[in-house]
């Protein structure tokens, strides 16, 4: 098992000890672009190049580092545009050393988690060659599903390798997540289909003086982090809606809101792979206090016509027209 350990940003003094674990044929055989042998000085340069696409934000490389404070591997998240889309693809080593101790999924998962919630990506990529069964194993631990095969150059064994392309969304990694104690536990022989669950949630349109609403983006650490949405809550066992709204204002924004200042406006649906999601919605105009993200949620205040600008959970995307009618 992994022990204790962090991602942080590559340092020009890190360059010996990349060059020490990388230029290690059992490695950079898996790494498509590097050369074998590998040249101390191509470390430097490296490092060098992503402190300038982190500047950009083009790409965001981190090393690996043990408790003994140091650098066991490297990994990172490219990033691209396609028809307004953005994608991110990661890519990662690890030192033979430190093999088969849960590195590598532990780093990658931390990696994934912090770009579907603080980056523009609703999806990422990863390419593997074939006979990389390791990483093969992490990828589909993490929730990412085998989108395809191609060849790709590897530098290192000179010529074209057959790989394994990869993809997860935002939604099937949590997903992933959600369902890994289950599928740990579950018998090898005979897994009972579980009965899905209708799951009840409440949310409210806040509008202020300049008919602006508000949204909270879903922090780390929660699914479809990252994704916009209406401020609101699952409802407790034999709570009222009403009730559930106004303690969940009280719990995530810090202010007060009546039952009377709450309007019912509309409700949706939506069937997530794993549940079905009912949500009744409320406008609000009047409340006590200033909205603050107790829960490390970043806030924004919207115009009704830019709403479509703010990637948002299904659910809540239908919800917008009725706003842009109504306001």
């Amino acid at each position: 098992m992994a022990g204790t350990f962090c991602l942080r940003g590559l340092r020009p003094d890190d360059a010996g000890a990349i060059h020490a674990q990388v230029n290690d044929w059992n490695v950079i055989r898996m790494l498509s672009r590097l050369p074998f042998p590998y040249p101390r000085d191509l470390a430097e340069r490296w490092i060098t190049s992503t402190v300038e696409q982190a500047e950009s934000r083009t790409a965001y490389h981190f090393a690996i580092e043990n408790q003994a404070g140091a650098v066991i591997g490297c990994i990172g998240l490219t990033l691209s545009q396609t028809d307004g889309q953005y994608r991110g693809s990661l890519g990662y080593w690890i030192g033979r050393e430190y093999w088969r101790q849960g590195i590598a999924t532990l780093a990658s998962d931390r990696l994934c988690r912090w770009a579907f919630a603080n980056l523009p990506v609703d999806t990422i990529e990863a390419s593997v060659a074939q006979d990389n069964v390791a990483s093969v194993a992490v990828l589909n631990k993490l929730g990412f599903r085998q989108t395809g095969a191609t060849t790709q150059v590897f530098t290192a064994r000179g010529g074209n390798v057959n790989v394994l392309l990869f993809s997860a969304s935002r939604e099937s990694f949590d997903t992933a997540h959600q369902n890994k104690p289950a599928a740990e536990t579950a018998s090898l022989t005979e897994q009972s289909e579980e009965p899905r669950r209708l799951v009840l949630v409440v949310a409210a349109i806040l509008i202020d003086a300049n008919n602006r609403i508000l949204l909270a983006r879903r922090p780390e650490g929660k699914s479809l982090a990252g994704l916009w949405e209406f401020p609101g809550g699952k409802m407790e066992p034999g709570e009222a809606p009403e009730v559930s709204l106004v303690r969940e204002l009280q719990e995530e924004l810090g202010i007060d809101a009546s039952h009377a200042c709450l309007a019912p406006f509309t409700f949706v649906s939506h069937s997530y792979e794993t549940f079905d999601l009912l949500m009744p919605i409320y406008l609000c105009r009047q409340w006590q206090g200033h909205p603050e993200g107790r829960e490390g949620q970043k806030l924004a205040w919207v115009e009704a016509g830019d709403l479509d600008q703010y990637p948002m959970p299904p659910a809540d995307i239908p919800v917008i027209p009725f706003l842009r009618d109504f306001l």
